[in-house]
């Protein structure tokens, strides 16, 4: 098949600012996505928390912009606006009217060049209990709420860049001053960088000049500190059990492995193999393990893409009333151990691409995800083309790829087996 193609210019402000922008004159809307090459990795022991602290910070006003306003003013132009953070990178974003551009483009500069403007102990200390309370209800208070927390602590080790969560500590929290996060201000939130992304009804040579208004002044910050060592040995080297006793209405496994590193032609093959592992009604599990055997409630696997030191391969069963644990944990490494040794079929193999392709073409349609994936490529691996190349590359996965990485990954000694029980009171206890 003829995959689709992004037509875009690439190009650099003399403050190192990166301005990719795409024209889609389908409809009169505009996406622009502003990626920061910071994140959770890029953070220090005793500092931890910092990158998603500011992603609630960055929304509390700059100079020009008061309180809470930046968002008013996207929403009052009928457009929609967010943020996230993860470990390799930090985005914000606005989908808007065309007609609206310049307004989105100069909010972004705003904060970019004025933030510590406007930040006072006041709004630190009212973002800093808005994360402790996202915590609180997303990870502590939440059945299974820990399990990603401690599939990080498992598979990377302590002083690698990926062992703590993005959340951070909350200790570390606590203990921030105004001068340590107006320093992680300063450091990572420079023109040179981030990466820019517009796309949609626009002409270029008017985006370029109200980039060059607003964000050209910035001045670029030529000491961006290196990241941590990155590397890792390819396999944990051994199993891994930790068993959870808590407040869960039913017993779930979780597993982890060690994968190849997002943007390894083996993370292909092994996104192709979770989805007939776990795709939907018919994969796999959920036949095994859900409609036939009928011992899950439901059944998960995954890949969480990082740049460095190996990605995570993962996936959680959850046990059915009256089902032994034992039971549910054989038969889903079963499945995986079957990848290892047996060549899926031709009718899984192109059931998962078809998946996958309806996916990436949905996604590719879309404004607001083109400009993300170009400041995604731009950021992590300096190549925005590659938008172009990520759907042909997982119809190209071949069975023998499939085995090889499932080999590679799905070893006892890369196993992460992660229990949560339910504590006396929580659950009715399963069956032996």
């Amino acid at each position: 098949m003829v995959t689709p193609t992004v037509a875009f210019t690439d190009e650099r402000l003399p403050n190192g600012l990166r301005l990719i922008i795409a024209e889609d004159h389908l409809a009169p809307v505009v996406a622009v996505n502003i990626w920061y090459a910071v994140g959770s990795k890029n953070e220090v022991p005793g500092k931890t928390g910092f990158a998603h602290l500011f992603e609630h910070v960055m929304f509390q006003g700059s100079r020009n912009v008061k309180k809470a306003e930046h968002i008013a003013l996207v929403q009052a132009a009928g457009g929609t606006i967010n943020g996230t953070t993860w470990l390799d990178r930090t985005n914000y974003y606005e989908t808007l009217p065309s007609n609206q551009l310049e307004l989105a483009l100069w909010l972004e500069a705003d904060r970019m060049g004025t933030l510590l403007d406007a930040l006072s102990q006041d709004n630190l200390d009212n973002q800093r209990e808005v994360v402790k309370n996202e915590k609180r209800s997303t990870y502590d208070n939440r059945p299974y709420g820990s399990w990603s927390e401690k599939l990080q602590a498992h598979l990377y080790p302590a002083g690698h860049p990926y062992h703590h969560p993005t959340i951070g500590s909350m200790a570390d929290l606590d203990a921030a001053s105004l001068e340590d996060v107006s320093a992680f201000f300063r450091t990572y939130y420079a023109p040179n960088n981030a990466v820019l992304a517009v796309v949609g009804d626009v002409e270029p040579d008017q985006v370029r000049a109200w980039t060059e208004r607003y964000f050209g002044g910035i001045p670029a910050n030529p000491a961006i500190p290196p990241v941590g060592d990155l590397s890792l040995p390819p396999t944990l080297g051994g199993e891994v059990r930790e068993t959870v006793v808590d407040q869960v209405p039913l017993p779930r496994i979780y597993f982890g492995f060690r994968a190849p590193a997002f943007g390894d032609r083996r993370l292909d093959a092994l996104e192709v193999a979770m989805q007939i592992l776990a795709g939907g009604k018919g994969s796999r599990l959920d036949r095994r393990l859900v409609r036939d055997d009928q011992i899950a409630q439901d059944v998960v696997a995954f890949v969480l893409g990082f740049v460095g030191g190996g990605s995570i391969a993962s996936g959680w069963a959850t046990v059915r009333p009256g089902m032994a644990l034992e039971r549910v944990e054989a038969a889903y490494l079963e499945e995986l151990d079957r990848l290892t040794h047996e060549p899926v079929t031709d009718d899984e193999l192109a059931r998962a691409k078809a998946l996958i392709e309806t996916e990436e073409l949905g996604a590719l349609s879309r404004v607001e995800e083109r400009a993300d994936r170009l400041a995604m490529n731009a950021t992590l691996f300096d190549d925005p083309a590659l938008i172009d190349t990520m759907l042909a590359r997982y119809l190209a996965v071949t069975a023998e790829d499939i085995q090889a990485v499932a080999a590679e990954v799905f070893r006892p000694d890369n196993r992460l087996v992660l229990t949560y029980l339910p504590a006396a009171g929580s659950a009715e206890e399963p069956a032996a």
